[in-house]
């Protein structure tokens, strides 16, 4: 089997909604492709498991109707909304893998002049690789000298009367630590402000407006709380429908 590696734009589903949390629920499985279909930055297809057929989504993927797939860290939606489609699901999986078996048993083979990998130590780059660059999870910020808004709330005070607050608009100064873009069509914003414990510092803004990561922000939205997503990503605290103003 060649290992096609397909991390989710969308959520980033896993990525950008973990945000410190435990990611539960994800699903491995196989069979035969049934049906598929490219859309937007998307590969659908329908994998047929010998006992049920599961749509499943990813990022562009070489793959065609009878081909043996095997689906890693696959995640449920409920009642997702493809716009490119304009076709709703009643469940499909994003996944964090994909393996098309293209008929050639054995290992794995590297695009041509790659480094043989046998050559080099375990955990590190073959001689010769380009470096790799990534995004650590949360950004280290510092929060000397940020105060919170006037009539506003601090990220430890939101948690602390959650359950007073939910439905209502509230405010609260912060920086961002975390941003994923336009998933599901919304911007997922982490913001922290130096106040809360473990369980209690970090809080989740959706909006539409922009930011980055050490941005300090101004948000404004309503208040969610016991927010499920699925898949066991669960929120106790969430701002939805934010205004967020970079100061």
């Amino acid at each position: 089997m060649k290992f096609i590696a397909l991390w989710v734009a969308a959520l980033g589903l896993a990525a950008f909604l973990a945000g410190g949390q435990t990611a539960v629920g994800q699903e491995n499985f196989s069979g035969k492709v049934a049906e598929t279909m490219a859309a937007g930055s998307y590969t659908y297809v329908l994998v047929d498991t010998g006992t049920n057929k599961i749509w499943v989504a990813a990022n562009p993927v070489p793959v065609k109707p009878g081909d043996a797939v095997a689906v890693t860290q696959a995640m449920a939606m409920d009642n997702f909304h493809s716009k490119a489609l304009n076709r709703d699901f009643a469940v499909i999986y994003f996944a964090g893998g994909i393996a098309v078996n293209d008929g050639k048993p054995g290992a794995a083979k590297l695009p041509p002049g790659h480094p043989d990998l046998a050559k080099d130590k375990p955990g590190q780059l073959p001689a010769g690789h380009p470096a790799l660059s990534g995004k650590t999870s949360m950004a280290t910020v510092d929060f000397t000298g940020l105060k919170p808004a006037p009539e506003g709330k601090t990220v430890a005070e939101v948690y602390a009367a959650s359950a007073t607050l939910a439905g209502q608009s509230v405010t609260v100064r912060g920086k961002v630590v975390k941003y994923n873009a336009n998933i599901m069509g919304k911007n997922w914003v982490h913001i922290q402000d130096g106040t809360g414990g473990a369980g209690s510092n970090d809080l989740l803004v959706t909006s539409t407006d922009p930011a980055k990561l050490g941005d300090t922000v101004l948000i404004k939205g309503k208040l969610a709380t016991n927010k499920d997503f699925g898949a066991g990503y669960k929120y106790s605290v969430l701002v939805e429908e934010a205004k967020v103003k970079v100061e």
